[in-house]
């Protein structure tokens, strides 16, 4: 069932409802530590409604879907109570006003998996994820040519889980997040400023 999730995840693409139909086979968390076993690729879809975005002068009220996909590997930091979350997929997409859409994604491969879950107690159970999410944000309007944007410092998502996959948990923004351009990166065009976001279960 994870097959097609895999080839088209490496492509970049996240699909929200093949990621919300293969959530139903991710493996579990363990029943020895509570956390997902090494090497699991985990999809979850995503929603994160009433999204702030700074842009132009402008604050704008977002919905956005889509969906993250990440790879389990250990944590030599804590081997025993955390794992590393290594994102293999990321994309959402918004609609900014009826001209102006907008997608997050995943534009280079994650090769420092500084995302992380931890084991902050076992029974019950209570895991803290820290997700560390560098990605190109693409505005796309109708009279003018797409722009694209990216992080100046990755989006920090964090949440306070009793398993892991989420199951409709809330992912709250760490602090907002600066977009700019390649070739500019002291100019800041767009501000994330607010990205409440449901995982899983939805």
């Amino acid at each position: 069932m994870l097959a097609p999730l895999r080839q088209a995840l490496a492509a970049g693409v996240v699909s929200l409802s093949a990621a919300a139909t293969a959530m139903a086979a991710a493996p579990p968390a363990t029943a020895r530590t509570g956390l997902p076993p090494i090497g699991a690729e985990i999809p979850s879809s995503m929603l994160a409604l009433n999204s702030k975005l700074e842009f132009h002068g402008t604050t704008f009220s977002l919905d956005f879907r889509g969906g993250i996909k990440q790879r389990v590997e250990p944590n030599p930091d804590d081997p025993v109570n955390s794992v590393r979350l290594r994102t293999v997929g990321f994309r959402v997409s918004g609609e900014a006003d009826s001209d102006t859409s907008v997608v997050f994604e995943q534009c280079d491969i994650d090769t420092e998996a500084a995302s992380t879950l931890r084991l902050t107690q076992k029974f019950p159970p209570r895991l803290e994820e820290r997700d560390v999410l560098p990605f190109c944000a693409t505005f796309t309007r109708p009279d003018s040519e797409p722009l694209t944007l990216t992080t100046k410092e990755p989006m920090i998502l964090t949440a306070t889980l009793t398993q892991y996959p989420a199951r409709g948990d809330l992912y709250q923004l760490a602090k907002p997040v600066n977009l700019v351009e390649a070739d500019s990166p002291d100019t800041v065009v767009a501000r994330l400023t607010a990205f409440p976001s449901k995982r899983g279960g939805l």
